[in-house]
């Protein structure tokens, strides 16, 4: 399955796909969404053809298939800890939240 075009609110993440459907997941799965800024979750790009979508300022990459199967980001603690430690400290939403 192949994700056509993509579109993200404060709330969702919602994908386009080539059948017709349309899949929306909620961005709370994917903190480093969460923590970018607008224009960050508005520079996306779709890879391997349509079967994944990746954000290069927020080094974020979701498949079509995780989207499809409910899977949220596996990201640990503590590497979402270091990532947010190396972003610009100006960057609105470069705090860690609970």
């Amino acid at each position: 399955m192949r994700a056509e075009t993509v579109t993200i609110t404060d709330d969702a993440i919602t994908a386009e796909l080539s059948d017709g459907r349309s899949i929306s997941v909620p961005l709370a799965w994917y903190p480093r969404l969460v923590h970018g800024s607008s224009n960050e979750r508005s520079d996306w790009r779709l890879i391997g053809g349509g079967v994944g979508i990746h954000w290069p300022e927020l080094d974020e990459d979701i498949s079509v298939g995780n989207l499809l199967a409910g899977q949220a980001s596996g990201e640990s603690q503590k590497s979402l800890k270091l990532w947010l430690s190396q972003r610009d400290p100006t960057s609105p939403r470069s705090e860690l939240r609970p």
